[in-house]
C-alpha cells in the first residue's frame, strides 16, 4: 500500500491552550508516523501563500490575521491514506458541526478557533509541506512498530 504525506498545523489556539501533545498524540496513537515537526511563527507572506485559494473570500483577511497571531506547530504525517484518515480525525471545519471523537468535536467550540489545519489532497499536501519544510527537514525512517500498523 502506497504511503502518503500530509501537513498538519496546530493553530495558535491549540498552542496557546496547551493542546499540541494531545492533538499530535491522537495521530501517533492511531499508528500514523510523524516525519517532520517545527514550532514556528508564520509570517504574513507565508500565510497569504498558504491561504491563497481563499483570497477572494470575505474571511481571507481574518484567516491570515489569525494564523499569524501566535506560534503554531507544523507537522508532516506519513501513512497509507493519511490525508483521508487525518481529515476524518480532525472533523468538520466548524467546531459546532464536528462530531464527538474528532479533534474539533472534542476540543474546539466555534469559528476560526478550530485548533488544526490538515491538507485536503495529495497535491495540496505537497505544496503545503514545501511551504514550511526545506529539503532534509522531513525524514524517511522505519519504526519498529510499522509492521504492526501497516500489514
Amino acid at each position: 500500500m502506497g504511503m502518503e504525506r500530509t501537513l498538519i498545523i496546530v493553530k495558535p489556539d491549540g498552542v496557546q491552550r496547551g493542546l499540541v501533545a494531545d492533538i499530535l498524540g491522537r495521530f501517533e496513537r492511531r499508528g500514523i508516523k510523524l516525519v517532520g515537526l517545527k514550532l514556528i511563527q508564520i509570517d504574513r507572506a507565508t500565510a497569504e501563500r498558504h491561504y491563497a485559494v481563499h483570497a477572494a473570500k470575505s474571511f481571507y483577511g481574518e484567516l491570515v490575521e489569525y494564523i499569524t497571531s501566535g506560534p503554531v506547530v507544523v507537522a508532516v504525517l506519513e501513512g497509507p491514506k493519511v490525508i483521508e484518515i487525518a481529515r476524518s480525525m480532525i472533523g468538520k471545519t466548524r467546531p459546532n458541526e464536528a462530531v464527538g471523537g474528532t479533534i474539533r468535536g472534542d476540543l474546539a467550540v466555534e469559528g476560526l478557533r478550530n485548533l488544526i489545519h490538515g491538507s485536503d489532497a495529495p497535491e495540496t499536501a505537497a505544496e503545503e509541506i514545501a511551504l514550511y519544510f526545506r529539503d532534509g527537514e522531513v525524514l524517511d525512517y522505519t519504526r519498529s512498530v510499522d509492521h504492526w500498523v501497516v500489514g
